[in-house]
Order: C-alpha cells, then structure tokens, then sequence
C-alpha cells in the first residue's frame, strides 16, 4: 500500500519518517518487567555480568527478553520473569511501550512492552545464567550502569501516573539519539 505523497511529506516533516513502501517494520518484540519490592521502595535487577559475548555486558537491567511464537505479551513477561528470577507474577501493571530502533549488537529494531511487576509469589533466585540479581533502591537506579536511555523512562515505569507511556527511542552506536514519548 503506497503513502499518499501529501501524508509522507506531513510525516517525514513532523517525525522524520523515512518511509519506505516496500520495506515493513518488523522489530524484535520483547518485554521488560521490574519487579516491586513489598515496601514498594526496591526493584529486583540484574547484573549482566556472566557471558562476556553479551550485548547488555556489566550492565544492571530489569527482567525479560524476547516474545516467543504462540505466545501474547504478557504470556511472555510472565515466562521471562519465571525463567530469570524463578518467582511467580501475580500482579502485572503495563507502565509503557518503547519502539528502539538501531539498538541492538547488530542495529535490529525492538518494541518493548514495559511493566511493573506489583506482585509475585516466591522466593526470587539470587544469581542466573545471566548474572546476579539483587534488589536495588528505586531512588537510586541513576547511580547505577545501565543502558544510557533506560534513565529517560525509569522515571516513568515507577510514578504513580496511572497512564500507560508510549515512547520512541532510536539508537545508534549503543546510544540514544533522542527520547520522546506520550501518555494516554
């Protein structure tokens, strides 16, 4: 289906799009979930510091990874949470969406679904295959090294703003060019 010449200039001048007819978007779509303390004052993390072929190497990240056929979204988070971490999620809030394009060791396109996990039963497992996990003080997340644009929407994923966010982050050599987003 082509874009009307009149749309693609309205969209490449107010988004820089550049649209291409014959390419559709196909990003890796992944979850990202972090994990609520009961005191609502820590977030379980991981440490990535086991595989030195990982892209996300001696960064602290929330829990999560890549949707798999015959699952939705949330199928997803759950799965991810219970391989890395070995606890049960029993309360799962949708905080936003993120669509991070250039990122990646190869440059691939992701859309992430972020959430805030409320509530789990278990006992969460202290190391997995990745690294370690601990819990971190939530007003403390800045001081920590992660991914330079996970500190735009951070902020966001633990506010008690009760709409969902929806961002636009590309990437490009391992940083963020920009950050933008809205609420609804």
């Amino acid at each position: 289906m082509s874009i009307p010449l009149f749309l693609r200039g309205i969209l490449q001048k107010n988004y820089a799009w550049n649209i291409d007819d014959n390419k559709m978007y196909c990003p890796i779509v992944a979850t990202l979930g972090y994990i609520l303390s009961v005191d609502r004052t820590k977030t379980l993390l991981i440490h990535r510091k086991t595989r030195q072929d990982d892209h996300h190497l001696d960064k602290y990240n929330g829990l999560g990874g890549k949707m798999l056929p015959g699952e939705d979204i949330v199928t997803c988070m759950r799965r991810e949470i219970y391989e890395e971490a070995g606890i049960t999620c029993e309360k799962i809030v949708l905080r936003g969406t993120i669509n991070w394009t250039g990122f990646g060791p190869k440059g691939e396109n992701w859309l992430g679904f972020i959430f805030r996990i409320e509530r789990f039963s278990g006992t969460p497992l202290t190391e997995n295959e990745e690294g370690t996990l601990s819990w971190e003080p939530i007003d403390r997340l800045a001081e920590y090294p992660m991914w330079e644009g996970d500190r735009f929407f951070l902020p966001l994923v633990f506010d008690e703003d009760p709409r969902v966010f929806h961002g636009y982050m590309p990437y490009e050599n391992n940083r963020p060019l920009k950050w933008s987003y809205e609420r609804i």
